[in-house]
C-alpha cells in the first residue's frame, strides 16, 4: 500500500520568525517570491505583518493569532516580527520548494550571475550558519528595499524585471520539478478524478485501501530557514504499510 500524500500535496512547517533587526529597523526574515507554488500562513502566535510586493503594490498585512493569510506565485514577501510571531505554513507543490521554488530579493547584479546568487543563496554547513543566514537576509534587504521604492513610484510594472531574472534563474531545475510534480501533486488529481469516476457509477473505488499517516518530527534543532527557524517533518516511506 503507498503512502498517501499530505491532503492536497502540500507541505507543511512551523515557522519562528527571525528577530534580527534589518536596515530598516524592522526585525524579520529575507524578502523573496516563489515561481510556480502559492503559500499560506496559519498565525498561531505573537505579532507582525507580511509586507508584500504585487499586482496589487506595496502592501502590509497584518498577523495576529488566528489570522490566515495566502499569495500566489511572483509576490515578493517579507515577513515581519513584531514580537514572537510564530507560523504554520502551508506549501503548495511540496517537493518544488524544497527543490528550488524560491528567488531571493537580491541586487541585480547578484540575480544576473547564477553563480553569484548561488553562492549568497547557500547557508554553510556547520557552524557559521546563522551568520550566513542573517547576512543572506541582509543581501535581500538591499535588492528589497530599492524594489519597494520602484514599485512605490512606478506602480506593480517594477516587478516585471525580477520575474523575468527570477525566470531565468529556475529555469535549469524546471525538468526536475517536473518530475516530482508529476509523480506527486498530478498523482493525487489523477487519483482524485478516478475515484470520482468510480463514485459515479456507485462503486467504491479506492476506499478499501483507506489508510493512516503519522508524520514524524525532523531531529535536531530547528533549520535556518528563508523566513525563520523552520520545524518540518518527514512522510514515512511509500512502501510503509499502514494496519
Amino acid at each position: 500500500m503507498t503512502t498517501p500524500l499530505f491532503p492536497g500535496g502540500v507541505a507543511v512547517s512551523d515557522l519562528a520568525v527571525y528577530d534580527w533587526e534589518a536596515a530598516d529597523g524592522r526585525c524579520g526574515g529575507s524578502p523573496h517570491l516563489h515561481t510556480a507554488s502559492s503559500e499560506g500562513y496559519i498565525v498561531v502566535a505573537g505579532a507582525g505583518a507580511v509586507h508584500t510586493l504585487s499586482a496589487d503594490g506595496v502592501a502590509e498585512h497584518p498577523l495576529s493569532p488566528g489570522d490566515v493569510v495566502w499569495f500566489s506565485p511572483g509576490t515578493v514577501h517579507r515577513l515581519v516580527n513584531d514580537g514572537g510571531l510564530r507560523l504554520i505554513v502551508v506549501m503548495q507543490n511540496s517537493g518544488l520548494p524544497e527543490a528550488g521554488d524560491a528567488v531571493l530579493t537580491f541586487p541585480a547584479r547578484v540575480l544576473d550571475d547564477r553563480e553569484a546568487y548561488e553562492a549568497a543563496a547557500t547557508l554553510p554547513v556547520g557552524p557559521g550558519r546563522e551568520a550566513a543566514a542573517q547576512a543572506r537576509r541582509d543581501l535581500a534587504m538591499q535588492g528589497y528595499l530599492e524594489l519597494r521604492d520602484a514599485v512605490a513610484w512606478e506602480g506593480p510594472s517594477a516587478l516585471e524585471a525580477l520575474h523575468a531574472r527570477a525566470a531565468r534563474l529556475v529555469q535549469p531545475k524546471v525538468a526536475e520539478w517536473r518530475a516530482t510534480w508529476d509523480a506527486t501533486v498530478a498523482a493525487e488529481v489523477e487519483r482524485t478524478r478516478r475515484q470520482l469516476d468510480e463514485l459515479g457509477q456507485g462503486l467504491p473505488g479506492a476506499l478499501s485501501a483507506a489508510s493512516v499517516v503519522r508524520a514524524t518530527p525532523v531531529g535536531g534543532d530547528p533549520a535556518f530557514g528563508m523566513c525563520g527557524r523552520l520545524t518540518t517533518w518527514d512522510w514515512e516511506p511509500d512502501d510503509n504499510d499502514h494496519p
